[in-house]
């Protein structure tokens, strides 16, 4: 592969890791909403609600960090010659 085709093929995998993590943050929105539900409707205390929050925003740091890392490292790849 050429090096320009080299780069096009690293900008479509960018728009791919881009396109995933807005895919794992609208599931981390729908999940806090649910949260902030079950709160409303007494399912859950604050504090259950609050740790609950922490857990999911925990959890999508971790992926979105795990997804921008696989990103780095496949760059690296398509890239080297």
């Amino acid at each position: 592969l050429s090096e320009e085709r080299r780069k096009e093929i690293v900008k479509i995998a960018a728009k791919y890791t881009e396109d995933c993590k807005i895919s794992i943050r609208n599931i981390r929105r729908e999940g806090m909403d649910k949260i902030k539900l079950d709160e409303k409707n007494k399912e859950l205390s604050k504090d259950e609600s609050f740790q609950n929050s922490e857990d999911l925003q925990s959890l999508t740091n971790r992926f979105i960090e795990k997804i921008d890392t696989l990103f780095a490292e496949k760059e690296k790849d398509i890239l080297k010659v």
